[in-house]
Formats: C-alpha cells, sequence, structure tokens
C-alpha cells in the first residue's frame, strides 16, 4: 500500500507563490509518472500536472506557464511549485499515480487565493 502525504498548502493572496511537496512511500525510482491533482466543493477531481521518471511534464491549459512540476527521486519526493497563483486555483491539492493506475488518496493539501 502506497503512502501518500502532501504539504505546504496555505492562505495566499492572488498573485503569490506556494511550493506543494508529495512524500511517497514508495521509491521514485519504480515510479515511471506521477500526478497532482486538484478539487474544489461539488466538481470532479482535475489533473493538473505529470512528469515521467525521465522529467518529461504535461500541464492543464488553466495552470500551463504557471506552475512547474518535479520531482526528486532520491528523496522520494514530488513538488508543485505554483506562482501567479489565481483565486481559480483555490482547492484541495492531492499527488498521486495517473488515473489509469491511481492508489489511495492522501489527505490533501488546502490551496486557498484570496486577497
Amino acid at each position: 500500500q502506497v503512502q501518500l502525504v502532501e504539504s505546504g498548502g496555505g492562505l495566499v493572496q492572488p498573485g503569490g507563490s506556494l511550493r506543494l511537496s508529495c512524500a511517497v512511500s514508495k521509491s521514485l525510482f519504480d515510479i515511471s509518472r506521477m500526478c497532482w491533482y486538484r478539487q474544489t466543493p461539488g466538481k470532479q477531481r482535475e489533473l493538473v500536472a505529470s512528469i515521467t521518471i525521465g522529467g518529461s511534464t504535461n500541464y492543464a491549459d488553466s495552470v500551463k506557464c504557471r506552475f512547474t512540476i518535479s520531482r526528486d527521486n532520491a528523496k522520494n519526493t514530488v513538488y508543485l511549485q505554483m506562482n501567479s497563483l489565481k483565486p481559480e486555483d483555490t482547492a484541495v491539492y492531492y499527488c498521486n499515480f495517473p488515473t489509469s493506475t491511481v492508489r489511495s488518496w492522501g489527505q490533501g493539501t488546502q490551496v486557498t487565493v484570496s486577497s
């Protein structure tokens, strides 16, 4: 059972930045792709970004050029650097495997963008 622990969320003003972290209980050297998702009340969970073991990345159109996903395989940690935050980025953020192989969800980390 893989455990995923997200952290780094908080309250930030529009235009601000946050860096989220996801600690993974399995060696990232054995995981080909990791993803960040987000969810707001009443909406489906949305795929935000993904990264392969080789460092190739993909982003939702809504976050392109503002968010950067990265991974430190030696630390079994995946990151999401979020810049130029907007109120519509407010959500609970989760990391997990791709949707076809998703594991049990962690508790997520709340990001609130508000003045």
